[in-house]
């Protein structure tokens, strides 16, 4: 069985998620808007998924740039 890790931040607003996605391909961060995983909420919203080798650097663009992230998850999808 193979494990795929994807990390994934996600936001109180979409506003943010946005900025998110924008300021990541701004500094090559091949970030995309995806829809919150139901592992982590039932309800509708926004996330971004992000390399999870590029962990610290996101972190610390989000500091720089005030982007409110509620939270930052890693996901583990299991393939057979």
């Amino acid at each position: 069985m193979v494990k795929d890790v994807r990390c994934i931040a996600t936001f109180e607003v979409t506003s943010m998620a946005l900025l998110f996605e924008r300021t990541c391909r701004k500094h090559n961060i091949a970030a995309k808007v995806v829809p919150v995983p139901r592992k982590l909420s039932s309800s509708c919203g926004l996330a971004c998924e992000f390399p999870c080798e590029s962990g610290d650097h996101v972190r610390s663009l989000c500091a720089e740039r005030k982007i409110d992230v509620e939270s930052f998850h890693e996901l583990e999808d299991d393939w057979t």
